[in-house]
């Protein structure tokens, strides 16, 4: 019951998404040519697996919290407070897809965070590491992490200060938050693992290819157009920016019922 209220109290004020329709999702599905299945699992029930009892406990607090009525509100400058976040968020948006794609590699620029490229002369066995690559993944996820868990916080006070009933959900989101943050990053976290795979399958099959033709292989070729680690590298980017899109489904849901919230309330 703690999980069906929880479910309802949410779906008034946020988004529907399914995570296994999402980009993210369709793309590691691809790239491991595997379906992603719906769960024929209700939400609830899925939840449910992810929360222990302290957390139910803490979920059922925040949705049978008694919510005031509509004169206890306070509002702060609710259209110029909702443009604001809307703003915020765009622009943490906006500079972690600047630090995906401008990799220094592909796209020159102020770079954040240098993709790893073979360095020259090195053996074939040390320029065709995943190693670097995993590095790189990891370092784009703390660094989504950061930027995204401080503006999710920043957006949940502004809800907190402008009525009762978004008081209740961004309380709500920061229990979902403490509670499945820790499983969310498990989950993250086996993506590259998943890309290892998709980078072993291009390299394999880019030496299958030359072993046909009896060619020698040269490192410095493989990020030109056409070569094997390019191609990974796209796909690299792609999950990046799917999973970016991910992370932030919370903070976006939280601005559009803000957003309706104060709609409704002009």
């Amino acid at each position: 019951t703690v999980f069906v209220c929880t479910i309802c109290f949410q779906m008034k004020h946020r988004p529907r998404t399914s995570f296994t329709s999402s980009q993210l999702v369709r793309l590691l599905a691809d790239l491991a040519n595997e379906n992603a299945a719906e769960s024929k699992k209700s939400f609830a029930e899925r939840l449910g697996q992810w929360l222990d009892l302290n957390d139910a406990i803490a979920l059922s607090g925040v949705v049978n919290a008694r919510v005031g009525s509509s004169a206890e509100a306070q509002p702060r400058a609710p259209s110029e407070a909702t443009e604001g976040l809307q703003e915020e968020v765009g622009s943490v948006r906006a500079a972690l897809v600047d630090s995906i794609t401008t990799d220094g590699v592909f796209k020159a620029g102020k770079v954040r965070i240098k993709l790893p490229t073979p360095a020259p002369g090195a053996p074939i066995e040390t320029a065709a590491s995943y190693l670097p690559y995993r590095r790189y993944y990891l370092a784009h996820q703390r660094e989504m992490d950061a930027s995204i868990g401080l503006v999710r916080t920043k957006v949940q006070k502004a809800l907190a200060n402008h009525s009762p009933a978004l008081h209740q959900l961004a309380a709500l989101d920061a229990v979902l938050d403490k509670a499945m943050g820790e499983r969310q990053r498990d989950l993250l976290l086996t993506i590259p693992l998943l890309l290892e795979k998709r980078f072993d399958q291009l390299r394999q099959t880019h030496e299958q290819t030359l072993a046909a033709r009896q060619q020698a292989d040269d490192p410095e070729l493989w990020l030109q157009p056409g070569g094997w680690l390019a191609a990974f590298c796209r796909d690299m980017q792609s999950v990046l920016l799917a999973e970016l899109e991910v992370r932030l489904q919370p903070v976006m849901g939280l601005i559009e019922a803000f957003s309706k919230k104060v709609t409704l309330s002009q």
